[in-house]
């Protein structure tokens, strides 16, 4: 369902003007009253002083800064370097990292406190300083550790004052002010050392995209140092230090025709290793070591820690050579644990203890392992590399924004408790249109304490306060960006087919494409609401994922009735047919939308193909398939009248496979028995056309407590369908069971073998629970839960099951938190935390469906991710939903096309027998942590096929 709650707090677009800082603490003011130090504006304009000592990276920093105050103010600032002998006036801005002679004079002649500055990394004070040199009373000291320091003190203070970081690369608005402040500002060293993204998968949107606008339309070689000067920039900006770039076959630029094969080309390989080696020495660098086969394969079939052994011994002689030192231990290294090569760590393959282990996600977002207890004190370290984009089985998914942040922050709050922070690094694939997730990753590194489940709505909210500068939106951007994602995320767009929701249980289909609807017209409102200056970053960052997301699932959603309807002869399956193919075109309309917006600046970045999937890798072109149609001039065998219901893929009158089990001369239908606890109180009827023509309809029924929405009416070409809604006059139900019927008479002339009536059986069960209980009751079949409604929790050791918001597929999750590190408590069965949810039957129950979200075996396969259920007081079970994998491996059942990852849930069945009807509790205990629970759904007789499950009961 679409999520309606508002922010969880308080967001700072409620000052005056709209101040949107994200994950640091305010740094800018824009009005005198905060007592802040005037940068520019009002006729003022300090100038900055640096140091020509300092590095060039700080002074290109500094003049992006100059330029970013320009486009807020107006004003000019003016840089020089400070000497010795320079004279300054006025009230100068100084900027510098420590150690330097302007810095070091500064920090002796005044009160500035270093001491949790000094020797840190990425670390950085500002404030407003008295007598800092000769002749200056007053100055605004921008100090940092290092460089960087520096230069993330310099980006914050442009972004608080109105720059995004992404008003390049999302054609963000400047937000203008009339004077800008700097108040004292100060960031401690980041949670992560290294936070890096990584460009891949990148052909063919930024690879064409990128040979269009820096090479000259050539794909060889199109990221170049244009492209990377614009590149670098941003990544400074959202503070990220560190890049894996897009790269394919490199060593064959270099070695023509030579096989990557260290059986029999190690002496090229060493060469080449040792000339990349060479490259890096004079500038800050992690050394990758290790290495993998061809094509992002393994290196052979067979074991290879011998050859890996090799391998890495000689990388290591490697850099002793070129670093002139027996002591490699200094140089930063890391060890990517990617897929096979967990398996050879695992197996006992051990690099230097100086080496960073770099875990990995499944490429799907779930991080296979994490540190254990006796892994956390390596001297190098351990780290994370995660996706958010890929190539591979079971599914590419690479077109469009599809992972919810709720996702990010669960998983990497985990790699935060269990000291994996030396390296981040995101897949990033084209880098758009993954803006926000990208940020928040990136953000979530840089100081994991701002963020937790609960305020990852202010994020959201903020980021639009930022982008777009309407405040009294924000909310309801930040609303229309979690749709999107909570939307795609359930299951990738690549992996959506006609049949992926239900189109006849639950409503299921038509609901999911109700909630698309609203999510795009409330984007589409916001659009034209905007100002044309703000329109191609809104288009960019919020609502081309939005349209475009919306009319892929209106096209499979269409063509799944489509399908429907040619299996019941109903003439509206040829309309249904041109509707497909409308918004199969209309997917093109959306994508030149993007490519064509500010005269072509984004053309090639939407090229990525989405629709028409034979197997994992992506179509080489767009492909509509499975529409049907129907002679629409002839009628069916049974006549014009077609009669479809709620809850089957049948029709009638006449034969249908799926009328009975017999497929043929079928007795008249039944509905399903309605009940008074039915999520929805109604199940429909649909009258249909089928053939040319026209006819008039009525329907009688045989029991006054039959209420029908309609009792007569005409269909015809211009109107095809008629819908009846049947439900249940419960006032005039004067037992617990009662039997009628309805039956549908048409007018159409002519003779047709089933003849112009059809009777439909109609059962009612009149159900109550006793007053006084409070909780889920059962109706249509079954007990379906949302797990974040629970009715009672305990804590034990400070541990209890919490939610968490707006997680996974339908509502939210439960997690045992806090997660407790790599020495989380393990409880026996009945010992640990436990959550309670009272529910109500009234048939027995025969089992119950566990709702899991994706999650790997993070402890080690010696500690499964465990919990057990309990109804009433029978014997708990444990429940291990995720099976053992073999190293470097993934468990059965994880990638296949409709496994555990393309499903975006892991759906664990206990059994429960002897449970009859009545009050009942449901106690979920946990055993191990990092366990994530999204439903319940307790099954007394008539569960349904959907992809989301049942309606959530009603609770009383």
């Amino acid at each position: 369902m679409m999520k309606l709650q508002a922010s969880l707090a308080l967001i700072s677009s409620l000052l005056t003007p709209a101040l949107a800082i994200i994950g640091a603490d305010s740094c800018v003011s824009f009005t005198s009253a905060d007592g802040g130090f005037l940068i520019a504006g009002k006729g003022s304009a300090p100038q900055i002083w640096t140091d020509p000592t300092d590095s060039n990276s700080v002074f290109r920093a500094v003049q992006d800064f100059v330029s970013d105050i320009k486009k807020v103010t107006g004003t000019t600032l003016k840089v020089s370097n400070y000497t010795s002998s320079s004279k300054v006036t006025g009230t100068p801005i100084i900027v510098g990292t420590l150690g330097t002679p302007l810095l070091n004079t500064v920090v002796k002649a005044t009160n500035f406190d270093t001491s949790n500055v000094t020797g840190q990394w990425e670390t950085f004070r500002a404030m407003e300083v008295s007598k800092p040199l000769p002749g200056v009373s007053e100055a605004y000291v921008i100090a940092g550790s290092d460089r960087r320091g520096v230069i993330y003190a310099l980006y914050e203070l442009s972004e608080q004052a109105g720059v995004s970081p992404w008003y390049w690369w999302a054609d963000v608005p400047i937000q203008t002010h009339s004077a800008v402040y700097a108040l004292k500002c100060e960031h401690g060293p980041p949670t992560v050392k290294y936070r890096g993204i990584f460009l891949n998968d990148e052909q063919p949107a930024l690879q064409n995209w990128a040979a269009e606008k820096y090479n000259g339309g050539s794909n060889t070689a199109p990221f170049n140092h244009f492209f990377y000067a614009n590149l670098f920039e941003l990544l400074l900006r959202l503070k990220v230090n560190y890049l894996w770039p897009a790269m394919w076959n490199e060593f064959n630029k270099f070695f023509p025709g030579q096989a990557w094969d260290w059986y029999v080309n190690k002496a090229n390989i060493s060469l080449y290793m040792q000339q990349g080696v060479e490259r890096a020495k004079p500038y800050e660098n992690i050394i990758t070591i290790g290495m993998r086969g061809s094509g992002d394969e393994p290196l052979t079939a067979s074991t290879n820690i011998p050859l890996l052994e090799d391998i890495i011994s000689t990388q290591t002689s490697i850099l002793e050579q070129v670093y002139n030192t027996s002591d490699v231990s200094d140089i930063p290294q890391m060890w990517c644990l990617y897929k096979e090569v967990l398996g050879y760590y695992e197996d006992g393959l051990s690099p230097p203890d100086y080496v960073t282990l770099l875990w990995t996600d499944d490429n799907w977002g779930n991080i296979l392992r994490l540190p254990l207890a006796n892994e956390t004190s390596r001297a190098g370290g351990a780290g994370v590399y995660y996706h958010l984009d890929y190539v591979g089985s079971p599914r590419d998914y690479k077109w469009i924004t599809s992972t919810q942040i709720e996702k990010v922050h669960e998983q990497m709050s985990l790699a935060v408790d269990r000291e994996a922070t030396r390296i981040w690094i995101l897949n990033v694939g084209d880098l758009k249109p993954y803006e926000m997730s990208t940020e928040f990753f990136i953000t979530y590194g840089w100081d994991a304490t701002k963020w937790n489940p609960y305020n990852l709505d202010t994020f959201r909210s903020l980021w639009a306060t930022r982008e777009f500068n309407v405040p009294s939106k924000s909310d309801e951007i930040a609303n229309i960006v979690y749709n999107v994602t909570q939307f795609n995320a359930r299951r990738k767009p690549e992996l959506l087919n006609s049949t992926t929701f239900s189109l006849i249980n639950y409503h299921e289909a038509d609901q999911v494409l109700q909630d698309w609807t609203a999510t795009y017209q409330a984007s589409l409102a916001i659009y034209n609401s905007l100002p044309s200056a703000t329109q191609p970053a809104y288009f960019e960052l919020v609502h081309h994922a939005a349209w475009a997301s919306y009319n892929l699932n209106a096209m499979y959603i269409t063509v799944g009735k489509n399908n429907l309807f040619s299996s019941q002869w109903r003439v509206s399956t040829n309309d249904l047919a041109d509707q497909a193919e409308t918004l199969f075109d209309e997917d093109y309309t959306i994508n030149q939308e993007y490519h064509t917006i500010l005269n072509g600046k984004w053309d090639h970045m939407m090229d990525q193909t989405h629709i028409g999937y034979y197997y994992w890798q992506q179509p080489m072109g767009n492909v509509l398939m499975g529409v049907n149609r129907v002679q629409k001039n002839k009628v069916p065998l049974p006549g014009p009248m077609r009669i479809a219901m709620e809850n089957s893929a049948g029709a009638w009158p006449g034969d249908n496979m799926n009328n009975c089990a017999q497929q043929y001369s079928c007795p008249p239908p039944t509905m399903l028995t309605f009940d008074p606890y039915m999520p929805n109180p109604s199940r429909y009827l649909s009258i249909a056309l089928g053939g040319p023509g026209s006819f008039s309809w009525n329907i009688t029924s045989t029991a006054p407590w039959i209420k029908l929405s309609s009792t007569k009416g005409t269909v015809d070409r211009a109107n095809p369908e008629t819908t009846v809604e049947v439900s249940i006059d419960w006032s005039a139900v004067g037992s617990p069971s009662v039997s009628g019927s309805i039956t549908v008479f048409d007018t159409a002339p002519g003779f047709y073998t089933y003849g112009d009536l059809q009777q439909i059986f109609i059962n009612a069960n009149k159900t109550s629970v006793p007053a006084g209980f409070h909780g889920h009751v059962e109706g249509d079949g079954s007990v379906s839960i949302e797990a974040p409604h629970a009715s009672e929790n305990t804590t034990v050791q400070g541990i209890a099951w919490s939610v968490l918001p707006g997680y996974g597929k339908t509502l939210g999750a439960i997690k045992p938190l806090p997660d407790g590190g790599a020495n989380a408590t393990h409880f026996a069965v009945g010992t640990g935390p436990s959550i309670i949810y009272d529910f109500y039957t009234f048939h027995a129950i025969t089992s119950m469906t566990t709702y899991v979200a994706p999650s790997m075996n993070a402890m080690g396969n010696d500690r499964q991710l465990a919990f057990a259920v309990q109804i009433d007081s029978s014997p708990a079970q444990t429940v291990t939903p995720i099976p053992l994998a073999a190293p470097g491996g993934l468990p059965a059942g994880w990638d296949t096309p409709d496994g555990f990852v393309a499903n975006s849930i892991v759906p664990v069945v206990t059994n429960h027998t002897g449970i009859g009807p009545g009050a009942h509790t449901l106690t979920v205990w946990m055993i191990e942590p990092a366990v994530v629970i999204e439903k319940f759904v307790i099954n007394t007789g008539n569960v349904r096929a959907s992809y989301l499950g049942p309606t959530e009961s009603v609770i009383v």
